[in-house]
């Protein structure tokens, strides 16, 4: 009796050809982002990022072309994933309590011991070698845009009479960028919960003054 077409000449199942089976998306970005966040741009090898993964190089760069193509798409996920709270604590209808809300947030947020400590954004890519200066670019932008996230919501805050009229928008944005950025820093340096919140609660305080 002929074998059938799904058995080889020596009655074993004949191996599978065409496409090899699909990863979630998802799941493999969730892993190639906590191996980013630990070890950097340049410190995650492409070894490092597949053994985390759990896909061949060869899957990787069909899916997403390049080891800079996934950190993109990484960066997109840490901040729909992780930053998140974040920017929805700006939603409040006081500048003051969403401002507050997200200082205290971050400040928990980077000393989890479950996850690899500070912001990705924040601290990622200041310093790299000329080859990788897109990569360091594109992480700066959003460091910027973050920025001018604040800057808005402080405008709209003054011209709801929530802040004082005299209040540096621009500068006071700035600020609390530098405090994130900050925070997230001495987080990598071995700062405890409690010391970034006390931190946090600085920043606050300097917000409660320039409000009404």
């Amino acid at each position: 009796m002929e074998a059938s077409s799904r058995e080889g000449a020596s009655g074993r199942p004949a191996r599978r050809r065409g496409r090899p089976p699909a990863f979630d998306r998802e799941t493999v970005l969730h892993q190639a982002t906590l191996t980013f966040w630990k070890l950097g741009y340049e410190g995650a090898s492409i070894a490092d990022l597949t053994a985390a993964m759990g896909i061949t190089p060869q899957s990787l760069y069909a899916a997403f072309g390049s080891k800079s193509g996934l950190y993109r798409e990484v960066l997109a996920h840490y901040q729909r994933v992780f930053g998140a709270a974040s920017v929805q604590a700006l939603e409040q209808p006081s500048a003051l309590a969403g401002f507050t809300q997200m200082l205290r947030r971050s400040a928990t947020a980077f000393s989890r011991p479950d996850l690899p400590r500070g912001c990705m954004v924040s601290t990622a890519t200041l310093r790299c070698a000329r080859e990788h200066q897109a990569e360091a670019d594109h992480v700066a932008a959003l460091r910027n845009a973050a920025v001018a996230m604040f800057e808005r919501r402080i405008r709209a805050a003054i011209g709801a009479g929530e802040f004082r009229p005299d209040t540096d928008a621009a500068a006071l944005a700035r600020f609390i960028g530098a405090m994130i950025q900050g925070m997230s820093i001495q987080a990598q340096d071995g700062a405890t919960e409690e010391e970034l919140l006390a931190l946090a609660e600085v920043a606050v305080g300097l917000l409660e003054e320039r409000s009404v």
